[in-house]
Formats: C-alpha cells, sequence, structure tokens
C-alpha cells in the first residue's frame, strides 16, 4: 500500500488482498499538502503560506485495513467521511447507488467464489429507478389518463418495466427518460439565472443533486416550481409528455423503443473516426448491451467497466477474466475480436492462459 501511495500517477481508489485474505483500501498516487485555504473553495496562492506546500507521507494517507464487515468497495463513490475526506477531497464521486447495491450484494453471503463475485458485476437490477417507477404510476392514474392514450401506453410499459436494465426492456427506457428528464427540468429552471450571468453554468457538474431532485418532487415546495407550471403535477406530466413525445413512431407507438435500442455498444478502432470507410474490418459490430450506470453492471454507450477480473490470490485456476475485444491488436489476426461475444454475454473466461498456440521469435538479422 505504502508503494501505491507514492505512485506517480492521477489519484485512485487502491484495493488489494493477500494471500492470507487480509483486504485494504487506500489512494494510489501522490497526494497533494494543502495549506492555510478551503480546496472546496478558489484560493489566491499569492500569499505566503496557501496553496500546496508537499506531498502526504504513506503513513499520513487514509487508510481502512481488514475492516469489521470483511468487505470493501468504492464504485468510483465516497469512501470515506471525516478527516480523512478532508485529506483527499472532492473531486466528482459518483452518485453512490451502484456502490451501495455492490455492498449489498456483498452481505447478501458469507463465502464467494470467484463465479458468484462475476454474478454482482452483472447485477443489472434497477433498484435505483424502482421509487422514480412508483412516482410515475401514481402520477398516472385515472384522471392523468383520460384523452390521453399516449400516457395509458407509457404506464403499461411502466407497470411492466422487469426491473432491469435489460435490452428488451421498454419500461426501464421509460423511467430513467423520466427522470432524466425531470432533472433536467427542475434544475435547468432553477439554475436559469445564474446562465444569464455566466452562460457555461451548468447543474450536470453537482453530482450529488439526485437527493435534492427527490425531496423537490415528493415534497413539492410551490417556491421552488419553475413559474411555467401550475403545480409540480403539471410539470411531472409534462416530463412524461415529453419522453412520449420523443420517443413515439407513427404506427409502432412506443413498443419498438427498448433499452437495447438506445444502449448500443460500438467499440470503435481510433483510425475509424477520421477513416470510418475502415469501420468494417477494424471496428467492433455494434450491439445491445444489458446495465446501465447506477447498478453494478455499469454499461453505456460510451462508458463502462470493460474487464471484469474475479480471482482468488490463493487459487489462480479457477479465477475469471473476460475483456472486450481480443488480445491482438492485428486486425486480421484470430484474436483480434475473439474475446468480444463473451464479453458481451458474461460469460466467465479464464483467467490464467492456456496452452500456447503460437509463437513470435524476433531474432537479430544478418
Amino acid at each position: 500500500m505504502a508503494i501505491a501511495n507514492r505512485a506517480g500517477m492521477p489519484e485512485q481508489n487502491f484495493l488489494v488482498v493477500d494471500r492470507a485474505g487480509h483486504i485494504g483500501w487506500t489512494i494510489a498516487g501522490k497526494i497533494p499538502l494543502r495549506n492555510g485555504y478551503d480546496p472546496e473553495f478558489p484560493a489566491y496562492w499569492d500569499q505566503a503560506g496557501v496553496g500546496w506546500t508537499g506531498w502526504l507521507a504513506p503513513d499520513q494517507y487514509p487508510r481502512i485495513v481488514d475492516p469489521p464487515g470483511g468487505r470493501l468497495w468504492t464504485a468510483n463513490a465516497r469512501v470515506v467521511d471525516g478527516a480523512m475526506l478532508t485529506q483527499i477531497g472532492d473531486g466528482g464521486y459518483d452518485l453512490g447507488a451502484r456502490a451501495g447495491q455492490i455492498r449489498d450484494d456483498l452481505r447478501a453471503q458469507d463465502k464467494f467464489t470467484p463465479a458468484d463475485m462475476l454474478a454482482i458485476e452483472l447485477d443489472d437490477r434497477a433498484l435505483f429507478l424502482a421509487r422514480w417507477r412508483t412516482l410515475l404510476l401514481q402520477l398516472l392514474a385515472p384522471p392523468a389518463l383520460n384523452a390521453h392514450p399516449h400516457r395509458a401506453q407509457f404506464r403499461r410499459y411502466v407497470e411492466n418495466w422487469g426491473g432491469r436494465a435489460a435490452v428488451d426492456s421498454v419500461g426501464y427506457r421509460l423511467v430513467r427518460d423520466f427522470r432524466r428528464r425531470v432533472d433536467a427540468m427542475v434544475f435547468g429552471a432553477l439554475t436559469a439565472p445564474c446562465r444569464k450571468i455566466d452562460p457555461p453554468c451548468d447543474y450536470r457538474i453537482l453530482t450529488q443533486r439526485e437527493a435534492a431532485l427527490w425531496a423537490m418532487v415528493t415534497r413539492q415546495p410551490v417556491n421552488l416550481l419553475d413559474p411555467e407550471y401550475h403545480s409540480w403535477n403539471d410539470l411531472l406530466l409534462a416530463a412524461v409528455d415529453e419522453v412520449v413525445k420523443d420517443l413515439w413512431l407513427p404506427g409502432s407507438g412506443l413498443a419498438t423503443r427498448t433499452w437495447g435500442e438506445r444502449n448500443r455498444v460500438r467499440i470503435q478502432q481510433p483510425i475509424t473516426h477520421g477513416l470510418p470507410f475502415l469501420g468494417r474490418w477494424l471496428d467492433m459490430r455494434a450491439v445491445a448491451l444489458p446495465g446501465d450506470s447506477n447498478m453494478p453492471r455499469v454499461q453505456g454507450v460510451d462508458f463502462g467497466a470493460s474487464e471484469r477480473m474475479d480471482v482468488e490470490p490463493a487459487n489462480l485456476a479457477h479465477g475469471i477474466f473476460e475483456m472486450p475485444t481480443g488480445q491482438s491488436g492485428y486486425p486480421f489476426s484470430a484474436y483480434y475480436r475473439n474475446s468480444q461475444p463473451a464479453w458481451v454475454r458474461g460469460e466467465a473466461t479464464p483467467f490464467l492462459p492456456g496452452a500456447a498456440q503460437h509463437r513470435l521469435v524476433f531474432q537479430p538479422g544478418d
């Protein structure tokens, strides 16, 4: 862990386990000594003693070793508070819904095999959005559906959403889009005065705004309601109608607007961004993937968990390693894209290498 603390790299969560089963967390990378100012706010460093005055020594780093529950998790969320949080600061933590779901999965049983850990990585249950679905079903009561057949179809898909970020789920996509639309409408209105002064003012930098958003849509304070609407219910129904407007197709309505239609991942070789005609040979085929942000199976169009590795240090032969594309960078190699299908399906593939199939020998010339 001390080696990780001294590493010359951007700060990252660092989790480690040894053969005896001891586990630990710390920060890899050098942490500056901040002196004379609150790093949450801008400061003038032209004053004596204000600014970075060196680097934290490894024994000053925040550490967690063998916690009482025997579990550690990070998931890009905040790990510590108090004095340790003051040391490392806030670089824009993830919301914490994914970390909480991983925590609960880790507490669900006493012992785990690599296959059990892979199952956690592939957990695509939409627990974070469950309360938003409940809100939608309460909102779309019979009075809100009268003379609104599009809303009625919307409600039917939400009722039967399946509770997962599955590629064939229309309801999941509708609930997700509804929440995002409400988020934009509420915070867009609240930050409008800021944008008049500073146009780049963007509420999306507030990564922890979910608690405030949920409090507003459930408590419905009149003083925070966008004056364009007469009530919070009007705002929420307008959000539903906007989602319908965006997704509705003549003839099929919402039937084909699945999560898989939206969450299609296409892994591209960098050169094809400038030479797209090479994509048929260099790029991976676009594929619909389950999962999303705010759940263990984090997977989006342009982000997500790439490698999956589940290993017992004392029993490597049963370890699991998954990666997209393949090990070779040569497009015509059999190993250029051979790992892709198992990664897409979440199928366990071996951590250790198998028997050598080919040898590449470099020899000096004459």
